[in-house]
């Protein structure tokens, strides 16, 4: 799995003199904004996460036309249309800015408006973040960075541009591929999360060592808190190995809790978003350094199937090894996760059984599916039989 970026206090290696002056021309530049736009951290301080336009926007109906009449009709279709700004898509309310000077009117009969309205009417998460450490720390380079990942083409790249600048969405670098798989420049932008809506770009991302999970509309919308970050993650093969699932699946549930028992004091491995977990850490505890926890914007949630006197203690005692901490853990000894998360309103889930990330968008919660582990193989607890080739 990838690693967490240095610490800025930490000493850093010797850095290109060019360099150095190319990032202070790039804060001069943007001091002398008249809007004020913030500036790109360093990507080797940042918590970068990295969107897919198709995350970010809603292109179903461009992907429609790319499937059924070819690239050269979708290319077209773009730039006709590319004053036009595109809806927003899953990724939307986790990366927005405030706005707070933006008024908007939308038919609220339509779902795409719903969830734009409710992007547009609160002070989105990440930037929040942003602002707070910036006013505690004005010279931190440690803030989170958005990247646009694509495989569009860069004539496309005028209507992405339009449309981050009509949702005012402080977008900065891009990566367009032109047909080809982004996944290989992920390690090159610093990647510490990636998210996308095809499953097979996110698998790759994760075999690459990098967290990456593949995001679910809601098909109802959800209030969520304007002053905190809210992250949820499920525990085994998201946060964790799926070691103990592994046992679950195929011995049951007494083994697991005897092999539980028995390992309490052994760490589980890493799972793919343990990584991001860690960058989120790396953040909080920057707010209390400055005796800020109580007041921190950034919150994460363990939400759990698993039972806590019977199996909770080895993944507390997993964080606590790792030197990582959870601000609130729910075990909930195989109940549903939806109305759980219903009450939590987290900006984003993560899981890596789909049934749950079905559960979970059904009743509001933008998810974020993490195709790792033995999990994949099964269906509700049963195991998916291959098609038989005829």
């Amino acid at each position: 799995m990838s690693e967490i970026k240095p610490n800025e206090s930490a000493p850093a290696p010797a850095e290109d003199n060019g360099e150095e002056k190319d990032w202070a021309a790039a804060k001069a530049f943007f001091d002398n904004l008249k809007t004020h736009k913030p500036r790109p951290p360093k990507p080797r301080y940042a918590v970068t996460i990295a969107v897919s336009s198709r995350t970010l926007f809603n292109m179903v109906a461009e992907r429609k036309i790319y499937e059924e009449e070819g690239v050269e009709k979708y290319v077209a279709y773009q730039l006709e249309n590319e004053n036009e700004p595109l809806k927003p898509g899953a990724a939307f309310p986790f990366v927005k800015v405030r706005p707070e000077n933006r008024k908007l009117t939308l038919n609220h009969s339509d779902t795409i408006s719903r969830l734009l309205v409710s992007a547009l009417s609160h002070t989105q998460a990440l930037m929040n973040v942003n602002s707070r450490l910036k006013e505690l720390y004005p010279d931190s380079e440690e803030l989170f960075d958005i990247v646009l990942m694509t495989n569009n083409h860069a004539q496309v790249g005028v209507r992405l541009i339009n449309s981050i600048n009509h949702y005012d969405l402080t977008i900065e670098r891009f990566c367009m591929t032109g047909g080809q798989s982004p996944i290989g420049y992920l390690k090159a932008y610093m990647t510490n999360l990636y998210l996308s809506k095809d499953s097979e770009k996110v698998g790759e991302a994760i075999e690459e060592g990098i967290a990456a999970a593949t995001m679910f509309t809601p098909t109802m919308e959800m209030e969520l808190s304007d002053t905190q970050l809210r992250v949820a993650f499920d525990g085994d093969a998201v946060l964790f190995s799926d070691e103990s699932e592994i046992i679950v699946k195929k011995h049951g549930l007494d083994t697991f809790f005897e092999h539980e028992k028995e390992f309490e004091n052994k760490p589980l491995a890493q799972g793919p978003l343990k990584c991001f977990l860690e960058a989120l850490g790396k953040l909080q505890r920057k707010f209390y350094a400055k005796n800020e926890r109580l007041n921190c914007p950034i919150r994460t949630f363990l939400v759990t199937a698993r039972s806590a006197a019977s199996s909770g203690a080895r993944v507390l005692k997993t964080l606590r090894s790792w030197g990582l901490e959870i601000d609130e853990a729910l075990f909930l000894a195989g109940a549903p996760k939806g109305p759980l998360l219903q009450k939590i309103k987290p900006h984003i889930y993560f899981d890596d059984q789909m049934f749950h990330i079905e559960g979970a968008k059904e009743l509001g919660t933008i998810s974020a599916h993490v195709p790792y582990g033995i999990g994949q193989k099964y269906n509700r607890g049963k195991l998916i039989e291959p098609e038989k080739k005829e």
